[in-house]
């Protein structure tokens, strides 16, 4: 849905679409000021003006007064010529998360699995070409990568990435999946083509299980959360370490714990909540 229908707009009339960065309804400052809090990460988590202009593109001029306004509003701390996201910052994450009922419903039957089978176990959501960790139960440490409530992965390679894929029609999966997907090990699939048959089985057996395709020495299980109206709002997953007979320990042992942790926490959602509104 666009920003004219969500305003009650008259749709345009115009032979050619206007992009919407040339609508009225575009707020420049705005998109330069996210495009500033995202240029902060694990990598650059204090940078100068001069850093951060370099990072987004934007003019010195630019970013000194982005600057200047997220931290009058609280959101950006400084000491020295160095300029750093305060903890105000999670306010906007946790607003989403707050929209999100079943990531607090789901953490108690998440615990209760993790204790179960000894591993990890996390919920995430789609975005775009990415999944963001919503919830997250960590047994053990089994990835270099620090995984976290709002940590992203990109969905081709990761399991719930691939029930998350699965679940959009043909049309929207060709927009979420990317041109090139580069090899995050040498066991990643990197052929759309390749891709897109894992997904076609992904639908067809109703689970993912992705071996050492994110990260060596890590293997994953996945499974869909479904909302009230029987659409995949969610994936649920257990990571493990890589073993010989992974694989077969993951079908027979853990699928079935799995799958019935994800129909504790669908039977668990109030009868009146969807998420309708909720993929990107």
């Amino acid at each position: 849905m666009d920003a004219a229908t969500m305003d009650n707009h008259p749709e345009t009339t115009s032979a050619t679409p206007v992009a919407f960065d040339d609508s009225p309804d575009y707020i420049q400052s705005l998109h330069r000021g996210l495009d500033v809090i995202r240029a902060f990460s694990r990598e650059n988590p204090a940078m100068t003006l001069s850093e951060i202009a370099e990072i987004t593109g934007l003019s010195r001029a630019v970013v000194r007064r982005v600057l200047l306004t997220l931290q009058f509003l609280g959101f950006v701390g400084q000491q020295g010529r160095q300029f750093y996201l305060s903890p105000r910052i999670l306010e906007l994450g946790f607003s989403y998360l707050s929209s999100l009922p079943f990531t607090d419903l789901a953490l108690p039957f998440m615990e209760e699995l993790a204790q179960q089978v000894h591993e990890s176990c996390s919920l995430s959501v789609l975005d775009g070409s990415d999944i963001v960790y919503v919830q997250r139960v960590p047994v053990r440490k089994v990835m270099t990568i620090s995984l976290g409530i709002g940590a992203r992965l990109p969905a081709y390679c990761a399991s719930m990435g691939r029930v998350l894929l699965a679940a959009l029609d043909p049309t929207e999966l060709a927009l979420r999946l990317p041109e090139t997907l580069p090899a995050r090990t040498p066991h990643t699939l990197t052929s759309r083509s390749a891709v897109l048959r894992e997904i076609a089985q992904v639908r067809e057996q109703g689970f993912a299980y992705v071996e050492q395709e994110l990260e060596l020495g890590l293997c994953s299980l996945s499974v869909p959360v479904r909302d009230r109206n029987h659409r995949v709002i969610a994936a649920l997953n257990i990571g493990m370490a890589f073993r010989t007979g992974a694989r077969d320990r993951a079908i027979h042992e853990l699928l079935p714990a799995l799958r019935e942790t994800a129909s504790q926490i669908e039977k668990a959602m109030p009868n009146d909540w969807t998420r309708g509104k909720g993929h990107r």
